[in-house]
């Protein structure tokens, strides 16, 4: 089997993104942990933006939040007070999802990448897999409104 590297420089313009849609939307500062890569089926967050990429460089990008961030979320991009995970929490974080992946695509332009519709999976320990020989790099964050990950797996075509 063969290890498909991701790019450093294919990393960072995702942590900025990040920090930009949470400030600029949500009004929240977000901190980031340490960058882990991403081996096995660790089960995801309660609720999982997922977008593919393709391009000169091809993979997806997944944004992994709990119920709690995912709702906190949502009820500062709508003004009203949420108490479940329903279909306005679910368009909030596919939305989300693709905001991040919109403001890295556009540092990354070299890459000619063009970005799929978002789906949203919804649910405790559920698991997205990766294509073969691909390890994501797992970048967590803290906010305010609580601790969220994002992970990248792209890698040259």
């Amino acid at each position: 089997m063969q290890y498909h590297p991701i790019k450093t420089e294919y990393i960072n313009p995702f942590v900025e993104s990040v920090t930009t849609v949470f400030k600029t939307m949500l009004s929240l500062d977000v901190r980031r942990g340490t960058l882990y890569v991403k081996d096995g089926f660790q089960p995801s967050l309660e609720i999982t933006g997922v977008i593919g990429l393709s391009g000169v460089a091809k993979g997806s990008v997944l944004l992994g939040m709990s119920k709690t961030v995912a709702i906190t979320a949502t009820e500062i991009l709508l003004g009203e007070k949420m108490t479940t995970i329903d279909g306005n929490v679910v368009d909030a974080v596919g939305e989300l999802t693709n905001m991040i992946v919109g403001g890295a695509k556009a540092k990354l332009e070299s890459l000619n990448l063009s970005i799929g519709l978002p789906t949203v999976v919804v649910g405790k320990n559920h698991t997205v897999v990766f294509p073969t020989g691909i390890h994501p790099i797992g970048i967590p964050f803290e906010s305010d409104a609580g601790a969220f990950c994002l992970e990248v797996s792209l890698v040259d075509s």
